[in-house]
C-alpha cells in the first residue's frame, strides 16, 4: 500500500509545478479543525518577539507594536508614534543590534524545539522581516514614509541597504540550522485597489536588496514564497526575477485567473478568496459561506497551482468568528479533499 501523503508533501507539490492530490488549505495559524497545516513560519525568534511574545512591545529597531482586537490581536506599529522623522537622520537613529557574538546553531535548536508543528507535516518557511517598504512605513508613518521616496531616494536607498546587509547576514549565518523548505519574503505593497508606488520606483528602491536577499535561498535551491497583500500583481514580474514561486494571500482584487493563465503552475496562487459582498453580512449563513469556498476551488483550482488561503478576522474569543472559519475549513477539507479526482 502506498504512503499517504502529507499536508507538507501535498503542498510541496505545487512548488515544484505539480498538481497536488488534493487542495491545501494555506492558513496563518492553527487549522479550525486541529489538522496539520501545510505551511508554518520559522526563523530567528528575536527578531520577532514583538509580533508573538505578550507583553513584548518594541522591535529590535525600537518601533512600538500594538494589537489589533478585530484582527485577531495581530500587531501593528503604534500610530502617530513614530521614531524616524526625517529620512536624512536616518543614521543617527535606526542601529542595528550586535549579532557578532550569536549562537546559530544553539538559537535555531532552541526556536526549532519550540514549534507546535510537526517537520514531516508542516513545511517550515524561514522568516526574517514584515519587509522593507513595510518597515520604512514603521519608522515614518505611511505619509512621511511615501513622501521620503519620492523627495530623498537616495537617503531611501541608503537606508534599505543598511537593513539589507543586516538581514543577508543574519540568513547567511542561520538558515542552515533550521534546513527550512521554503524561503518566505513579505512586503506589503498596495492597498485593495491599487499599489502604494509604482513599479518602477519599486524596481528603484527595493527590487535590489531583494534580489540580495533571495540570493541566500537562490544558491540553496529554497523554494520561495512571497506575501503581499492588496492589488500587487503590478509587481509580479519582478519577483519571479528574484525566484518567487508561491505567492499569499493572492486576494480577489487582483486578476487572478489572468495571473493563472500567464504563469501556468510556475507561480503558486494561495488565496482566491475574500471577506466580500454578502459574506460581510453579520449574520452570513453557513451554506453561503461554504458555496463561496466551492466557487473560489471551482474557479482556481483546476489544472492545479493553487491552494485556498482566506478567513474571516475578528477578536481572539469572538464565537461568530471561529465558527465562520471552522465552515471554511469544513468546505476545503470536504470539497478539495476529492476536486482532482472527479
Amino acid at each position: 500500500m502506498a504512503k499517504k501523503l502529507t499536508e507538507k508533501e501535498n503542498y510541496m507539490m505545487l512548488l515544484r509545478g505539480e498538481q497536488p492530490e488534493w487542495v491545501p488549505h494555506y492558513v496563518f495559524g492553527p487549522n479550525p479543525l486541529g489538522k496539520a497545516t501545510p505551511v508554518s513560519m520559522v526563523g530567528p525568534s528575536f527578531l520577532h518577539r514583538h509580533l508573538f511574545e505578550p507583553g513584548v512591545r518594541k522591535d529590535i529597531w525600537g518601533v512600538t507594536y500594538v494589537p489589533v482586537p478585530e484582527a485577531n490581536d495581530s500587531k501593528i506599529p503604534e500610530p502617530n508614534n513614530f521614531i524616524l522623522k526625517d529620512i536624512r537622520k536616518w543614521c543617527d537613529v535606526i542601529k542595528a543590534p550586535d549579532i557578532s557574538g550569536y549562537d546559530w546553531e544553539a538559537i535555531a535548536k532552541k526556536d526549532l524545539e519550540s514549534l507546535s508543528v510537526s517537520r514531516e507535516e508542516t513545511a517550515l518557511a524561514y522568516g526574517l522581516h514584515v519587509g522593507y517598504f513595510q518597515l520604512l512605513a514603521s519608522f515614518m508613518g505611511f505619509t512621511e514614509a511615501l513622501c521620503a521616496m519620492h523627495e530623498e531616494p537616495e537617503e531611501v536607498k541608503a537606508l534599505v541597504a543598511y537593513l539589507n546587509d543586516f538581514y543577508v547576514e543574519i540568513a547567511e549565518k542561520s538558515i542552515d540550522c533550521y534546513k527550512p523548505d521554503i524561503f518566505n519574503i513579505t512586503d506589503d505593497t498596495a492597498t485593495w485597489h491599487n499599489p502604494f508606488f509604482s513599479p518602477e520606483m519599486y524596481r528603484e528602491l527595493f527590487k535590489p536588496y531583494y534580489v540580495e536577499l533571495a540570493k541566500v535561498a537562490n544558491d540553496r535551491g529554497i523554494p520561495i514564497e512571497m506575501h503581499n497583500c492588496g492589488r500587487c500583481e503590478d509587481f509580479i514580474d519582478d519577483w519571479r526575477d528574484f525566484g518567487v514561486v508561491s505567492w499569499n494571500p493572492a486576494q480577489t482584487s487582483n486578476d487572478l485567473l489572468a495571473i493563472k493563465k500567464k504563469y501556468g503552475n510556475s507561480l503558486v496562487i494561495n488565496g482566491g478568496w475574500d471577506v466580500v459582498g454578502e459574506l460581510t453580512a453579520d449574520d452570513v449563513s453557513e451554506e453561503t459561506v461554504k458555496e463561496s469556498v466551492y466557487a473560489a476551488i471551482d474557479k482556481y483550482a483546476p489544472g492545479g497551482g493553487y491552494a485556498f488561503c482566506g478567513g474571516f478576522l475578528g477578536p481572539l474569543d469572538d464565537e461568530k468568528t471561529q465558527r465562520k472559519n471552522r465552515w471554511i475549513a469544513e468546505a476545503v477539507a470536504s470539497y478539495g479533499a476529492t476536486f482532482y479526482k472527479k
